[in-house]
């Protein structure tokens, strides 16, 4: 089974960047499509990034299409999102999620393994 450790959450003032980071472990981290999260305070889990296990594409949220980055190492079992320019709006827990042999999904439920989370907070 699959463990998921997001890390790289913190505080950062509107228009900064963070780079958070999942470890995955186990053998099926590199046939896992591998997908980003974020729930804030009160609201739904929304979609944010996601990458294939095999090709490499990548799909985004609306919102953050051109701020965010998603990419993938497998000879180091860990995927990352990097996020740039952020604003108030994007502060959340961030979660990674995976999915053995499927799509880089944006609906939550397509997903199998999840981490715990790592808090970003963005001040203004």
């Amino acid at each position: 089974q699959a463990q998921l450790v997001e890390s790289g959450g913190g505080l950062v003032q509107a228009g900064g960047s963070l780079r958070l980071s999942c470890a995955g472990s186990g053998r099926t981290f590199s046939t896992s499509a591998m997908g980003w999260f974020r729930q804030a305070p009160g609201k739904e889990r929304d979609f944010v990034a996601a990458i294939s296990w095999n090709d490499g594409s990548t799909n985004y949220a609306d919102s953050v299409k051109g701020r965010f980055t998603i990419s993938r190492d497998n000879a180091k079992n860990t995927v990352y999102l990097q996020m740039n320019t952020l604003e108030p709006e994007d502060a959340a827990v961030y979660y990674c999620a995976a999915v053995r042999w499927g799509r880089p999904a944006s609906d939550p439920s397509r997903y199998e393994y999840w981490g715990q989370g790592t808090q970003v907070t963005v001040s203004s």
